[in-house]
């Protein structure tokens, strides 16, 4: 949607394109936003088996063949920065600029591979719905939840156009992401990272590893928002991101 130049932005974990729809509308006018759903999300089916890295990496390449779009920056929130990772790992003469945006680096630990692991099994037993309602005090911030009860339900709409199947093979595929501690060191385009001063998955310490293994790259802490923070202050998102594309000539490519 929109016109100019390209720009690619992945949603996170268990949302769909529509999460950036907020923040589209103030891109739009300058910028040709690419917007698919993630492997599993969605309209996109996870098929049989765990939902890995590499194949989020290489439905992101096909999608950007399709869309002929050769170089772009690249935002992923969540699940969308592990697949950054991973398609930095492989394709990064492709990636303009980085947003990584509630993500983090390293694997899961043990603990919380195995969490995951069960949180897949439990679904296919018990039905998506209880997961999604266990989600939202861990995906949106205590300010958002008391003050926006719209936004509490639009992430569960997106939410609730996953099956239970395609939850479960999504899970089982991020427990199995490799650690990218290393690839940061790696990353030498200009990085944007973004947290929420309510996010209680991943939160400043793990966008205070990433700003120190990225050389160069720049670490904004978004008040009053949680893990969805481009979901939950979509201006402030939309400002920080044609800030950062001006300052660094990005997107004029």
């Amino acid at each position: 949607m929109g016109d100019g130049s390209s720009v690619i932005l992945l949603h996170p974990f268990p949302a769909n394109h529509e999460f950036w729809l907020p923040v589209a509308g103030a891109l739009s006018s300058r910028y040709r936003l690419v917007l698919p759903d993630l492997r599993g999300h969605g309209d996109s089916g996870a098929g049989e088996d765990p939902v890995t890295m590499e194949k989020h990496a290489a439905d992101i390449t096909k999608v950007m063949d399709d869309a002929g779009v050769g170089r772009a920056p690249m935002i992923g929130v969540s699940i969308g920065g592990y697949a950054l990772f991973e398609f930095w790992r492989r394709h990064r003469g492709r990636v303009v600029a980085l947003g990584l945006f509630n993500t983090k680096a390293p694997a899961d630990s043990a603990e919380a591979r195995a969490g995951r692991l069960q949180a897949a099994n439990d679904v296919l037993e018990r039905g998506a719905e209880p997961f999604f309602q266990s989600m939202v005090p861990k995906l949106l911030g205590e300010t958002t939840r008391a003050a926006r009860p719209d936004l509490v339900e639009g992430a569960l709409r997106m939410m609730r156009k996953m099956s239970a199947e395609d939850v479960a093979q999504v899970q089982r595929g991020m427990a199995e992401r490799p650690d990218s501690v290393v690839t940061l060191k790696t990353i030498n385009v200009p990085t944007l990272i973004v947290t929420g001063d309510q996010d209680v998955l991943t939160g400043r310490n793990e966008a205070e590893l990433m700003r120190r293994n990225i050389s160069g790259s720049e670490l904004r802490v978004i008040t009053n928002a949680g893990h969805y923070s481009p979901w939950e202050q979509p201006e402030e998102v939309s400002s920080m991101l044609r800030k950062f594309w001006t300052e660094h000539k990005i997107a004029d490519c």
